[in-house]
């Protein structure tokens, strides 16, 4: 194998080629033999760096396989080939090309050894994905993307900046643990923060990927944050800030969730609040901690693409994805229906589904470190994960009151995309052994304990409880005219309110100082005419004495400055 060679290569050749080839069955099977090729590139081969070479003196690695790179590179493997199923219909050249370029910046940025090879594939990434939303060729989908493109972009230069003072102080640009001791550091952990939406910087999430088209929001789901993911377990393991900061990414989006009425912004919210569980354990660094946040990671791209799956079938036959306009869809699309509460069960981790044995890792680190209050914060976002995902968003779609919808069950690519991840969250779930040997730090663990399985059930039969009485108190009867204002509207209302009032007031004061500029500079010019004019006083003839005089003045008087 050439020493050049990295999983993105495949990828990138493939996206190349796909235009020439025709449309239609060739072209399917083109996309559809890339994740299993690039797969195959680092399945067996031994950890270690490879394609390495010198850049203006600085050491790049393409392509460094160790543990961590081995076991996120299998999971987005695996979530390009369900996607690729799932989008067997779509004969947008557009979407084709830039998922293969989107799900190849992501592995090569997974498998970079440094951080000016991470840099790049970063930007991939950013600039492949935004193409997902434009396909839906809507004027709110341009806007979004736009949004979108300029955060993500505004992440990348951030990133430089950060590896610019980085290489200045070091003279490396290793992609390895760092300490915040230095502004580079800071730098590059707010670009990873940006992409993995913290609190305050999460905002394009939810407005982008419901705004993509429907294979588009899969795909968008499946990579994007789970980079920035591996990108904090990469390079920022055990530091403080990052469990407080994940604690409250797991809780905030609960509110928001449980309100909003279009249900893949529902799931996006669902999505943000499970990252927040990641980022406790990578805040927490034990080696339990890091298994926990890396197998969650993983089987989030399981449940979280299997739940947008369902609700993006459910989009693709009836057009919308609001709350108030579904309802009693079990009875036609069943298997679509069946999927989503599979995917419902795991996010709430019911015990033999694949969300329980990653959750319970976070949440033994948590307690084993005595971070009681953490924990607790842990346990109520996970109930809130049943009430507006495991049960409500079935509910609402599938077993609500009927609206008069009769579409057809969902396309037999999408079903099967839906049964491969429903396979691996129940697979897993029952047999987690298989996850757990690929984790990076050899720990022994065993999730179904007596203490777990009580604790996990008690609370799921608590939230169940809870919903049936909000149920009960028409908690959700008038949300569909409910306006939630998020953190962006600082940025999309009150900001632009600003501009406008300063470009208001400013232009007025820009104004009035243009008029008394151009009076006063009349007036000056007004007496230097007089001065200079041809009737001017220093137009006029002097008289040769006069001028003798005033020389002999100016004479005398320079010659007293000088010796006085």
């Amino acid at each position: 194998m050439s020493e050049l060679m990295t999983p993105a290569i495949i990828y990138v050749a493939a996206a190349l080629t796909l235009p020439f080839v025709p449309q239609g069955t060739p072209r399917r099977i083109l996309m559809l033999l890339a994740p299993l090729a690039a797969a195959a590139v680092f399945w067996n081969l031994p950890h270690g760096t490879y394609g390495s070479f010198n850049l203006m003196g600085m050491h790049i690695g393409l392509m460094r396989v160790d543990a961590l790179s081995y076991v996120f590179g299998l999971g987005f493997s695996l979530a390009a080939l369900m996607v690729v199923i799932y989008a067997w219909h779509v004969r947008d050249t557009i979407q084709q090309v830039a998922t293969l370029l989107y799900a190849g910046s992501a592995i090569g940025a997974v498998f970079a050894a440094d951080l000016v090879t991470l840099f790049v594939f970063w930007e991939g990434t950013a600039i492949a994905s935004v193409f997902l939303i434009w396909a839906r060729r809507t004027e709110g989908a341009y806007a979004a993307g736009l949004r979108y493109l300029i955060v993500q972009i505004g992440s990348g230069v951030i990133l430089l900046a950060g590896i610019i003072l980085l290489y200045r102080e070091t003279g490396t640009v290793a992609f390895n643990a760092m300490n915040l001791g230095s502004a580079a550091t800071w730098a590059i952990l707010l670009a990873f923060g940006i992409k993995c939406a913290f609190p305050l910087l999460h905002n394009w999430l939810h407005d982008a990927y419901p705004a993509a088209t429907v294979t588009g929001t899969v795909i968008l789901s499946a990579f994007t944050t789970k980079l920035a993911i591996y990108a904090l377990a990469r390079g920022f393991p055990g530091i403080e800030l990052l469990i407080y900061i994940g604690a409250a990414m797991a809780l905030f989006p609960i509110a928001y969730a449980l309100v909003e009425n279009d249900l893949r912004r529902v799931l996006t919210y669902a999505l943000n609040s499970q990252l927040g569980f990641m980022v406790v354990g990578i805040g927490i660094g034990t080696p339990l901690a890091l298994n926990g946040a890396i197998a969650h990671a993983l089987s989030s791209i399981f449940y979280q693409a299997l739940l947008f799956m369902s609700i993006g079938a459910v989009l693709f036959r009836t057009g919308t994805s609001r709350a108030s306009d579904l309802g009693g869809l079990a009875r036609h699309m069943p298997w679509t229906a069946f999927f989503c509460v599979v995917g419902g069960l795991s996010i709430a981790a019911l015990p033999a589904t694949t969300g329980f044995v990653s959750k319970s890792l976070v949440l033994s680190a948590a307690g084993y470190g005595g971070l009681y209050l953490v924990w607790l914060a842990l346990i109520a976002a996970n109930v809130g994960s049943v009430l507006h995902t495991s049960l409500r968003l079935p509910v609402s779609a599938f077993f609500g009151a009927d609206r008069g919808l009769r579409p057809k069950e969902a396309p037999t690519h999408m079903l099967i995309a839906m049964a491969l991840a429903a396979a691996l969250t129940i697979g897993i779930g029952v047999h987690p052994e298989p996850l757990y040997a690929l984790l990076p730090n050899n720990v022994a663990y065993e999730p179904y304990t007596l203490s777990h399985l009580v604790t996990q059930l008690q609370l799921i039969l608590f939230a169940t409880l809870a919903f049936a009485l909000l149920i009960r108190a028409g908690f959700w009867s008038a949300r569909s005219r409910t306006i939630l204002l998020d953190t962006d509207w600082l940025y999309r209302r009150l900001l632009a309110t600003i501009l406008g009032v300063v470009s208001l007031y400013g232009g007025g004061i820009w104004r009035w100082t243009v008029v008394v500029g151009q009076r006063r500079l009349d007036h000056f010019l007004s007496g230097v005419y007089r001065a200079h004019g041809p009737q001017g006083i220093l137009a006029r003839t002097w008289p040769t004495g006069s001028m003798v005089l005033w020389i002999a003045i100016l004479l005398g008087t320079t010659l007293v400055l000088t010796y006085v």
